[in-house]
């Protein structure tokens, strides 16, 4: 069987032979020699036990090496590729930080650009319009971006803290920055989000250990954010991060859990007093204004009754020292004009007149008008007071 295969394999040997281009002298004697070796010196793996196969070799031997114009158009197309490779896009929300053999070169706003392809040149391309979030004292639980109780995880090693007056409170906060420099946000820093994390919560340690518990828990909230936010931004100048704070916004400013019903009654209690000084000082500014107008008013009606009777009074000196004038002149002139002037008077709102002279007045009897006097009378209406 071994027999038969191997004439087979001399017979596609021969074949090949015939159908390819003739081949040196030696190439010749050389197969000869091999056909002519005694089948029993070949193995399975060189087909002779007496060295290497050398059909490799030959054929080895047989390639052409290409030309010098060929390798220079492959050497021309690696070398324009990988200078197309250094074309690169900048996004509107980003700016380009290049380098050049890993030292700082230059930055590049949005658009097309192009810088020598790696490893001369490097670009990276941080997002600055971006706004980043850090949690300091908890963290969200799934994809919430907002402060949910029951859905974040709190980190009591983080959350607590100390008061001005000595007492534990625990503290949950977020901050909002985005990058403003990005050359130092690159190279100046190393973790820049743990940085944050961390001199956030220094910053806000400092501010909650100069204020006080009812404070910090009640009504001094935002003033711990505004004071929080610029101390944290002053850290990371210092630092020189390019981070800028947008805001420190505290989502959960509690007691401990064990005291927690004890300062929720204090706060229920400072609640209903602001509520009652509120509705006092309402009152106050609902009576204020009315009883200012009422006393208002009553001293214009005093002022204005107390010119009228001096302008009366004046009026009536005026007109005395005027009949004086005349009575010195003429007293008995005077007397009986002032005579019938006041008669005038008298008998204006008198009903019926009679006349008499002397002889029948004496003569006449007195008469009293009983049926008129016993009539009821409708009475008159109160004149009006017209105020001044």
């Amino acid at each position: 069987m071994n027999w038969d295969w191997d004439k087979l394999q001399e017979k596609r040997q021969r074949q090949q032979g015939q159908n390819s281009p003739p081949r040196p002298p030696q190439d010749q004697d050389h197969d000869e020699t091999e056909r002519d070796e005694p089948r029993a010196r070949r193995t399975p793996f060189n087909k002779r036990g007496s060295g290497p196969d050398a059909n490799p070799l030959k054929r080895l031997s047989q390639m052409r090496v290409p030309n010098g114009r060929a390798v220079l158009l492959v050497l021309l197309a690696v070398v324009g590729l990988w200078l197309l490779s250094g074309i690169y896009i900048i996004n509107p929300d980003e700016q380009g930080v290049v380098l050049r053999f890993g030292k700082y070169e230059r930055t590049e706003g949005p658009g097309p650009h192009y810088a020598w392809p790696v490893p001369i040149e490097t670009v990276y391309k941080p997002q600055v319009t971006q706004v980043l979030r850090s949690e300091v004292g908890f963290r969200s639980v799934g994809q919430s971006a907002t402060f949910q109780q029951g859905q974040v995880r709190t980190i009591p090693e983080e959350a607590s803290m100390l008061t001005g007056d000595e007492n534990i409170v625990n503290v949950q906060f977020s901050v909002q920055y985005k990058i403003s420099d990005p050359v130092q946000y690159l190279f100046n820093v190393s973790a820049p989000a743990a940085l944050v994390r961390n001199a956030a919560e220094a910053a806000m340690r400092e501010v909650i250990g100069n204020s006080q518990i009812d404070s910090a828990i009640t009504d001094g909230k935002l003033k711990i954010q505004s004071e929080a936010t610029q101390l944290l931004q002053q850290i990371l100048n210092r630092y020189g991060a390019g981070i800028h704070v947008i805001a420190v916004q505290l989502q959960d400013v509690h007691p401990p859990q064990d005291v927690i019903e004890a300062f929720k009654d204090v706060a229920s209690a400072r609640e209903d007093k602001s509520r009652i000084i509120n509705e006092a000082e309402a009152y106050r500014n609902e009576l204020l204004p009315k009883a200012r107008g009422q006393a208002a008013a009553m001293r214009n009606q005093a002022e204005a009754y107390s010119a009228t009777r001096v302008r009366n009074a004046e009026g009536d000196a005026s007109r005395f020292d005027a009949l004086r004038v005349e009575y010195e002149k003429a007293p008995k002139v005077t007397k009986q004009r002032l005579y019938y002037e006041t008669m005038e008077d008298i008998l204006a709102g008198a009903g019926e007149k009679v006349l008499m002279d002397g002889a029948a007045a004496a003569r006449a009897l007195p008469y009293l008008p009983l049926p008129s006097l016993s009539a009821p009378q409708t009475p008159k209406a109160p004149q009006a007071v017209e105020k001044k």
